[in-house]
């Protein structure tokens, strides 16, 4: 896997599009419950802002069942930045008791590339929706995570081709006592991923997120420092799902996943998107396979590119 398409379900219900353009009415459409529901202002013909399909969507559905919400394609609109889509989600936030999940920038790269989605203030939302279970983004531009607390959220993932180190330690810092599965894409430098292992240190010691079952740090530069740290973890024996995937990882990083054998424990550990040799690959098979951990060592299409004798390696998702 590598660019993330468009979302096809969240929180476990197909993904449904509201009508686009100001004469896609109410007609046929699928109980309030039984779909995600994506709001999408994308359409060249009418000139609608994203709030403003997002208040006739609220006129069309009885948004008091709606359990699921996805924000779509607000390129169309250049004046309506990320802060007033999250701002009319927390403003009209008291119509939607029911809502446990939110996603934020579901576009593919035929609608913008995931290094020009740009995102707000996100704990705005989490804030505001204290029922809420699981939140996605999608975009690490102008991203703010801070340090935070909330006692709902089972689930959060956030895509990008490049993770501000201020979001990341935000995440990292928080108290989340209910979160069983965190997922970054923490992306390259080139792209503005400029985290530092120490901004992960809290995460490792595992003692704001007891819960945490399914752990991704992913699609980084720095894979080789994020599998030292993993292997030697404090939380790494509570997790039953690893994945360090679509990143840098080399021999080094692989050596140090060998020397952590309480890793060995994981149900399934994935590290596709690699640059391993072949003899590591083959020893990590022979040792966790045989430890009974289901593994994805495939080096899948990492590339390389060498200029004057110095290689550069790629992430799977940077622009």
């Amino acid at each position: 896997m590598g660019y993330p398409g468009r979302l096809t379900e969240w929180y476990g219900l197909p993904v449904h599009d509201f009508p686009g353009g100001r004469g896609g009415g109410a007609a046929a459409l699928p109980e309030p419950d039984a779909v995600a529901w994506r709001v999408s202002a994308d359409t060249w013909e009418v000139r609608e802002t994203w709030p403003d399909v997002f208040a006739r969507f609220r006129a069309a559905v009885d948004t008091t069942r709606v359990r699921s919400l996805v924000v779509g394609c607000v390129r169309h609109t250049v004046e309506v930045g990320p802060d007033e889509v999250n701002a009319a989600i927390w403003e009209a936030r008291e119509q939607f008791p029911a809502l446990r999940a939110v996603f934020l920038g579901d576009m593919d790269n035929r609608e913008l590339e995931i290094s020009a989605i740009h995102q707000g203030d996100v704990g705005l939302l989490l804030e505001g929706l204290p029922e809420l279970e699981e939140l996605g983004v999608r975009g690490g531009s102008g991203l703010e995570f801070r340090a935070l607390a909330h006692r709902r959220l089972r689930s959060l993932v956030v895509q990008s081709g490049g993770m501000p180190a201020a979001a990341v330690r935000g995440v990292a810092g928080s108290d989340l006592p209910a979160l069983e599965h965190l997922e970054l894409w923490l992306g390259t430098h080139w792209f503005g991923g400029d985290c530092e292992i120490g901004d992960l240190a809290p995460l490792f010691e595992g003692s704001l997120l007891p819960r945490l079952r399914r752990l991704g740090l992913r699609n980084s530069d720095i894979q080789d420092e994020i599998a030292a740290a993993a292997a030697s973890a404090p939380m790494v024996g509570r997790l039953e799902h690893l994945d360090l995937s679509l990143g840098i990882l080399t021999d080094e990083g692989a050596r140090a996943l060998l020397a952590g054998r309480s890793l060995t424990r994981l149900k399934s550990l994935d590290l596709h998107h690699n640059y391993i040799g072949e003899p590591l690959r083959r020893r990590l098979r022979e040792v966790f396979e045989g430890a009974g951990t289901a593994l994805d060592a495939d080096p899948g299409h990492a590339g390389t590119t060498e200029c004057d004798g110095e290689v550069t390696r790629y992430v799977a998702v940077g622009e």
